[in-house]
């Protein structure tokens, strides 16, 4: 069978590499079409998986997106023509399922984001729909209600890729001079409405008694963050760095927002999203758990205090379990389609 999964997005990669790396060894013949946007191309090369990419990423500027949609579209349809494809699979990509439409290909869609205004056309136009548990009652009373497409998967979407590699994981402590992680804004993003740089002057405080690593999200974060000058001398690495690496080094993350806060909030680390904006649901699910505050102004006590006075936590084993589920319902899904 040959199956189509585009990658336009660097949270795409780690939620697809399972899917990717078993359908390859069951026989399947996996197409990957990519997007220069993000760490996109750095981690899907970290993989070693070969690649078509196509297209730009059109930054925030919502007249460049809308003109760039078509065009991507258009160029994805010229390059899959020749290829033959079966079916098809995407995360957030609102790309795949019109391109899929058109060409006839059945195909899933799936996402968490239920800000994301281009929403409306994978609801048209994908054959199902995914989302996570959490977004139930959200479905249920609004504008997706009675939508037959719209199925719903156990957990959330970080648990779909985390519990092969995590499930049995246990933290070595390492540091002793505690080590935070920081997260910048997905400034580019259509849904971001929240400040830019916000992070800059509660980093070059924490940077005077803490370890900190910057994890930028695109060249132009790399550059600010490595060029500024701050108290004292700050980690900036140019390429992503591996979440085991993150998780096994980490004793705090400020995140804000995103995929990588809620990796780091289910591995039970202690984890601060700063979200300029309003919350997702999942976000909230994993707020009303326990595993992650939400502060947009966090102060020094703040941090100080889930460093030295709360307990140990451990990665959320549930969260994994559920996520186990829905990585063999949607695998099973795909291959039925």
């Amino acid at each position: 069978m040959k199956i189509w999964i585009d990658l336009s997005n660097s949270p795409h990669v780690n939620f697809f590499e399972y899917f990717i790396n078993e359908l390859k060894k069951e026989g399947h013949d996996v197409i990957i079409t990519s997007r220069n946007n993000a760490n996109t191309i750095d981690l899907i090369e970290s993989k070693g998986w070969k690649h078509h990419e196509i297209g730009k990423h059109a930054g925030r500027n919502i007249i460049k997106k809308i003109i760039n949609y078509p065009i991507r579209i258009f160029l994805l349809l010229s390059f899959l023509r020749k290829h033959k494809i079966d079916v098809a699979i995407a995360h957030s990509s609102f790309y795949m399922s019109l391109t899929a439409f058109l060409l006839r290909i059945p195909n899933i869609y799936i996402n968490d984001n239920e800000h994301a205004k281009a929403i409306i056309i994978p609801l048209k136009f994908a054959s199902k729909v995914y989302f996570p548990e959490a977004l139930k009652k959200y479905a249920s009373n609004g504008k997706w209600k009675n939508n037959a497409k719209i199925n719903f998967y156990p957990g959330i979407k970080e648990g779909i890729y985390l519990w092969k590699k995590f499930i049995n994981e246990h933290k070595k402590k390492i540091t002793d001079v505690p080590h935070i992680y920081i997260r910048p804004e997905p400034w580019t993003a259509q849904y971001y409405k929240g400040k830019k740089y916000f992070l800059d002057v509660l980093i070059n405080e924490l940077s005077e008694k803490y370890k900190i690593t910057i994890l930028p999200r695109g060249p132009e974060q790399f550059h600010h963050y490595y060029e500024k000058t701050f108290n004292n001398n700050i980690i900036v690495p140019r390429k992503p760095l591996d979440l085991e690496y993150i998780y096994q080094n980490c004793d705090c993350f400020i995140g804000a927002g995103g995929t990588m806060t809620r990796e780091i909030a289910v591995l039970g680390i202690p984890t601060i999203s700063v979200y300029q904006d309003e919350l997702l649901e999942v976000d909230k699910y994993l707020i009303q758990k326990g595993y992650m505050i939400h502060n947009p102004d966090p102060t020094i006590k703040l941090i100080d205090n889930l460093l030295y006075n709360q307990k140990i936590k451990h990665i959320n084993k549930p969260i994994l379990e559920k996520g186990k589920s829905a990585y063999y319902l949607i695998k099973k899904e795909l291959l039925s389609l």
